[in-house]
């Protein structure tokens, strides 16, 4: 099995577990605030299985590269921290939902279901698009580690091709924020 396939079915195990739990979610509960804290939960936790993949899978490539020539440690780090970034961005959108619902403040309102749909769909922007391009960023990554093995002196040019899926990333944490702050009326 390899590196895609796994990271596909990790993928699918995810997004069912994140079915499973709304389905508890709201058979626990008819109100609104469930479907908020999981469309939260699910940013954070969408995010962060497409970082690991992505860090892990950059990681192997670094390992082997560092193995043969110590020096370029400092150069291949950045390359495979890179697919992180996306993880934070799911913990930032789960962080803006709550303090939106007044976690840290002590004063969680009663949301209505149409309301706590609202905040779920707000969140799928960052949580799939983080999800995906962290994959996607690990595998650019991966590629950008041979050229750094191979050109040392080209770390620069190599760290534009995975920076450049961080791009969609930004995008959808964007989308997840302007929906959260300004789209939802609570």
């Amino acid at each position: 099995m390899n590196i895609s396939s796994m990271a596909i079915g990790l993928v699918m195990v995810s997004i069912s577990v994140v079915g499973v739990t709304a389905t508890i979610l709201l058979k626990l509960t008819t109100g609104g605030l469930a479907l908020a804290i999981l469309g939260a939960a699910s940013a954070v936790f969408l995010a962060g299985i497409g970082s690991s993949i992505g860090v892990g899978i950059a990681g192997e490539a670094s390992a082997g590269v560092i193995t043969e020539d110590p020096e370029k440690f400092g150069r291949l780090l950045l390359l495979q921290a890179l697919p992180g970034t996306q993880g934070i961005y799911g913990f930032l959108a789960g962080f803006i939902v709550m303090f939106k619902l007044g976690f840290f403040s002590g004063t969680v309102p009663a949301l209505t279901v149409e309301q706590g749909w609202q905040f779920f769909f707000a969140c799928m922007p960052v949580a799939t698009s983080c999800m995906v391009s962290a994959l996607y960023q690990g595998r650019a990554s991966v590629a950008s580690i041979g050229i750094v093995a191979k050109h040392p002196e080209e770390s620069g040019k190599a760290l534009i091709v995975p920076a450049m899926v961080e791009t969609y990333a930004v995008l959808g944490l964007l989308a997840s924020i302007l929906l959260i702050m300004f789209g939802i009326k609570i």
